[in-house]
């Protein structure tokens, strides 16, 4: 059906709701904290190294050295590594409690 180009893009927004709803629907029965993070988060334009902001690249450009620290990354890989440390980052944000902070995780952490 996704062939279909009058169709592809209804079935794909519907495809991707259903996963959104089944994650939150299942991080809700755990306990858990889910977080979206803005489609427009340039995480492959931040060094996950030193956190430089660098320009947007095409989508042929697969590797790049930061300009400040001279660290050598694959693109997806520094965007999932941007992804992780920002979704932490909020998760420690909005919970910390005092010197007790909850980690991705769930457990917690003294001193953070």
């Amino acid at each position: 059906m996704i062939k279909n180009h009058k169709l592809a893009k209804s079935i794909a927004d519907v495809s991707w709701n259903e996963l959104i709803r089944q994650l939150e629907y299942k991080t809700l029965w755990k306990g858990k904290t889910l977080l979206k993070i803005d489609k427009w988060f340039p995480s492959s334009q931040i060094c996950s190294n030193c956190g430089v902001s660098t320009a947007k690249k095409p989508l042929n450009i697969r590797k790049w050295t930061c300009p400040e620290c001279n660290t050598k990354h694959d693109i997806d890989i520094n965007a999932a590594i941007n992804i992780r440390n920002y979704g932490l980052g909020q998760v420690d944000n909005r919970n910390t409690v005092g010197t007790i902070g909850i980690q991705a995780c769930g457990v917690s952490s003294v001193g953070a």
